[in-house]
């Protein structure tokens, strides 16, 4: 049996900071960024808001994902979540 993960972008503000994850628990892991609970990149540059997610069936699909967008130019992540949310809203309340 599989187990179901999440890619995820985080940004600090609009067009701002980024941070690209992979994470089985979505809800869990952006309360833990949006409370600075994960040291690191994402805490110092207050990446606290969730503004891209994509859901896979398998964790390792979703680890693919990710290192794939890792590669990506910053442009393009930024077309990215303009894509799926022009406002850069936080998604978190809509996953909690």
């Amino acid at each position: 049996m599989t187990k179901p993960g999440y890619v995820y972008l985080m940004a600090n503000r609009r067009r701002g900071k980024t941070y690209l994850g992979v994470t089985s628990n979505l809800v869990q892991r952006a309360y833990q960024h949006r409370n600075k609970l994960i040291e690191g990149y994402s805490k110092e540059h207050d990446c606290s808001l969730l503004v891209w997610f994509e859901a896979h069936d398998d964790i390792q699909d979703a680890r693919a994902r990710e290192w794939k967008l890792k590669k990506w130019r910053r442009v393009w992540k930024i077309a990215l979540i303009e894509e799926h949310n022009p406002e850069w809203r936080d998604l978190y309340h809509d996953i909690a």
